[in-house]
Parts: structure tokens; C-alpha cells; sequence
């Protein structure tokens, strides 16, 4: 089934440099879980540079599942995220090959 994660860095996240400090440990617990992880990356803010959250599309057996892989996160244990919404989704228009080829949108 999948599942998408939603998160909110918290309104003083980039301030205190959570996000800085767990990304390295936040990154390999995503790849460590490629096998689950359909879709992943930062939210960004209005300025085109700040980052304000999260969204994952992950495939697992029911929501616990999602919310347990959520939870574990190096981002949220370090209390990065002001709000986490996971909620279950079907798969509808599947177009890939629409997306941007590089991280910045290009």
C-alpha cells in the first residue's frame, strides 16, 4: 500500500540547525530503506532555497507500518518536524518520465 508522509519542519527548524545536523543520518536511513522509499525530498520554502519540510511516498503493508517508519526517522527523533501527517493513497496517474531531471526543478 502506499503511504504519504507529510512533515512540517517545526517554525524554528532552520534556525537551529536540526535539519543541518541529522541530514547525513536522515539520508542513509532513506537509503537504507530504498527498497520501501517510492518517492522522497524536501519541501521548500518561497524563497527557492529555504527548506521547510518533507514528503515521502513510501510502500508498506498498513499505516503503523508508515507511521513506525516515520517516527524512526533521524529527522523526527531529533524533533525536527512541528507536524506529521500520514495518510494512505492509491496509485492514479503514474508519470515519471513529467518530473524535473535534477534536485533543483530543472
Amino acid at each position: 500500500m502506499l503511504f504519504l508522509i507529510y512533515q512540517q519542519d517545526r517554525d524554528d527548524g532552520e534556525a537551529t540547525g536540526i535539519r543541518a545536523a541529522t541530514r547525513d543520518p536522515h539520508v542513509a536511513y532513506l537509503k537504507k530503506h530504498s527498497d520501501i522509499v517510492v518517492l522522497g525530498g524536501a519541501l521548500i520554502g518561497e524563497d527557492d532555497v529555504e527548506r521547510v519540510g518533507s514528503c515521502l511516498l513510501v510502500n508498506l503493508p498498513d499505516h503503523a507500518a508508515a507511521a513506525a517508519f516515520a517516527s524512526q526517522d533521524p529527522f523526527t527523533a531529533a524533533g525536527l518536524f512541528k507536524l506529521t501527517t500520514v495518510v494512505r493513497m492509491r496509485r492514479g496517474v503514474w508519470n515519471p518520465s513529467a518530473a524535473p531531471h535534477s534536485a533543483e526543478g530543472n
